[in-house]
């Protein structure tokens, strides 16, 4: 390479930093958004990688990459037994992390500009404990009472009901909030608040209810955990996931006008209700999917929105994406933690985001009592 060249391209870097630094203080952060976003997606990445190689199989870094990327000798070649580990037990874990740890920050950026509230998250509108009731159900009643279900879909029939659990919650909510074709969000959020409470407690009689070992099983469900991620569940809820994503980018001009108020948002040619109907639908799937098969994760959906809006800003265009990346980062390693922090045992996952989550969601409502009215 020519001297001159050299020296242009290391000119290249402080230069196209001082731009984005630039345009950070002039109110401008899309640069730096997107920037943000691809070292979200390398250390999702790595993330990822680790997470597959850490655990009590000896498994080193280079064989796994070797291994996933079909290079190397017999000097980077697995075992078999690594191998069943690596294939039926890390990967889906890791795949599943990422998926549910995606939905749900996504899920809480939506309801978040949908309502206009910080605080908003899935479980605040009964999304979380309707989808906990339908795969409670399920659960205590089994076969005998839903054995028609079990015959539709088979291995789909936790997420399904998870999902018609969350879906009908939300359906009422909607009859509840909804008058004259107009969507109340204050009416919304305080019945969201009341069926949760109602969904809880409808929950509760069936623990009462379930025998010792479905009691074992409700309540390490109930913490939150990715132990029993396997391929099955995630062609389960996967596609469900997978959809609900792809939809929201869609979504990101109408929730940025939203938050200039519904009027207007509708003035500006957004379909405000429309918008309102698709929001809540797809966090309604992507949730119940996601509680189907990992149980009650909190707080990631309150904690990597607020994260992400201190560095680049309320744009939705760029926060979306940007919080699926580290949404489902922060899960997989929260789940590195929790298998590795009382080994050989395991900690349900929902103790770790529990312990992160609920000091700031404090100060959040500390931080913004004052334009809360608290």
């Amino acid at each position: 390479m020519p001297r001159s060249e050299a020296m242009d391209g290391s000119m290249r870097a402080p230069a196209f930093a001082a731009n984005i630094v630039s345009e950070w203080r002039a109110g401008n952060r899309s640069g730096l958004a997107r920037l943000l976003i691809a070292i979200l997606a390398v250390l999702a990445t790595a993330t990822f990688v680790t997470s597959i190689m850490t655990g009590a199989a000896d498994a080193s870094l280079s064989n796994v990459v070797h291994w996933l990327a079909g290079t190397g000798g017999a000097d980077q070649s697995l075992g078999v037994r690594d191998r069943i580990i690596i294939l039926d037990i890390r990967l889906p874990r890791a795949v599943l992390g990422l998926l549910v740890g995606a939905a749900l920050a996504v899920s809480g950026v939506v309801m978040q500009g949908l309502f206009r509230n910080p605080l908003a998250d899935p479980g605040l509108v009964g999304v979380s404990s309707g989808a906990s009731l339908g795969a409670v159900l399920l659960i205590v009643l089994g076969s005998g009472v839903f054995g028609p279900l079990f015959a539709l879909v088979g291995f789909y029939a936790l997420p399904v009901a998870a999902f018609l659990g969350g879906l009908a919650t939300t359906l009422l909510l909607y009859r509840i909030a909804t008058r004259g074709g107009q969507t109340s969000v204050a009416t919304m959020l305080l019945a969201g608040i009341a069926l949760g409470a109602l969904t809880g407690a409808d929950t509760g009689v069936l623990v009462f209810i379930a025998d010792d070992k479905q009691l074992r099983d409700l309540t390490f469900w109930g913490l939150g955990s990715l132990a029993g991620a396997n391929w099955t569940k995630i062609l389960a809820a996967g596609p469900i996931i997978l959809m609900s994503l792809a939809v929201v980018p869609f979504l990101a001009r109408g929730l940025n006008a939203i938050t200039l108020g519904e009027a207007a948002a509708f003035h500006m040619g957004i379909p405000v209700q429309r918008l309102k109907n698709i929001a809540i639908l797809s966090v309604a799937a992507a949730t119940g999917a996601s509680v189907a098969v990992s149980g009650g994760i909190g707080f990631v959906g309150i904690v990597v929105p607020h994260l992400l809006r201190l560095v680049i800003g309320p744009d939705h265009r760029y926060l979306l994406p940007a919080s699926a990346l580290l949404g489902g980062t922060m899960l997989i390693f929260a789940d590195m933690v929790a298998r590795t922090i009382v080994s050989p045992a395991e900690l349900p996952i929902g103790i770790i985001t529990a312990f992160v989550g609920a000091p700031f969601f404090l100060w959040i409502l500390l931080r913004g009592r004052s334009n809360m009215g608290l």
